[in-house]
């Protein structure tokens, strides 16, 4: 028995067992018979890769006030501060691979029928797990830029001397102060991602919304956006979630156990 049927034995009645396993047998058939599936995916489908939540109780949030350490205005009065927070975050997001969640997106991708990821996560697990269509609405940490000259650094080059404590990081070319591509607070998010994720949205017929509690917007109009286009909507979130009632099947519980089972 999986751990999420185990948590639900001990809370619920037996029957709210069967109803999990009736709800990912009807969701595998919409899998099934889909022809063009986009996921919109958050922090939750990394968890069992060790990134935890940043809002989450222990997250980075807890430790390090957002509103001191994560905003662009914070940023460039004080860039230390930032990669301060970004030395501890570059030791989880280096460690981290792709769970079976990421890697059962990736064999839908490679099997034809998935049309793209959007993602709200900046950790680049569904590249690494092999998908090539991933629309990233944060930007991904693994990518910096210099704020002077605008020159691009990829990879973890420049995080690996973060960690080595050489902050903040400073560009070869010109000297000047380097940034992650993950986006800010009070930073718009990127006009051509958002446009590529609404046409999405529009060209899908199933939305797999894994891992958000879609409290977080503008982003969290997309799936409502995907089923006013007329496609269907799979929830799978351990959490609760703030606008279920988009959804066609909801499915409470790990995105590591729920999506090996509905995309086998």
């Amino acid at each position: 028995m999986s751990d999420t049927e185990n948590n639900i034995r001990g809370n619920h009645p037996i029957s709210s067992i069967m109803q999990l396993s009736e709800k990912i047998v009807e969701a595998k058939r919409l899998v099934s018979k889909a022809k063009r599936i986009t996921a919109f995916t958050g922090a939750g489908i990394s968890v069992d890769s060790g990134i935890p939540d940043f809002r989450s109780e222990g997250g980075l949030w807890e430790r390090f006030d957002p509103h001191e350490y994560a905003t662009i205005e914070s940023f460039m009065q004080n860039p230390t501060k930032f990669w301060t927070m970004g030395r501890e975050l570059v030791e989880t997001i280096l460690k981290a691979k792709p769970n079976s969640a990421h890697k059962s997106l990736a064999k839908l991708e490679s099997d034809g029928k998935l049309i793209g990821i959007i993602t709200q996560n900046i950790d680049n697990l569904h590249q690494a797990a092999g998908n090539k269509k991933v629309v990233e609405l944060h930007g991904n940490y693994l990518r910096a830029y210099c704020i002077e000259c605008k020159v691009e650094y990829v990879g973890d080059a420049i995080h690996q001397r973060v960690a080595s404590g050489i902050i903040p990081p400073k560009c070869e070319k010109c000297g000047g102060v380097l940034k992650s591509e993950a986006i800010l607070f009070g930073e718009p998010l990127p006009e051509r991602a958002m446009a590529e994720a609404v046409e999405l949205c529009r060209s899908t017929d199933l939305m797999l919304v894994i891992g958000t509690s879609l409290s977080v917007y503008p982003a969290a109009y997309l799936p409502q956006l995907a089923k006013n286009s007329g496609s269907q909507v799979v929830l799978v979130n351990l959490e609760g979630i703030n606008r279920d009632s988009v959804a066609d099947i909801i499915l409470r519980g790990r995105a590591s156990e729920i999506l090996p089972k509905i995309v086998d």
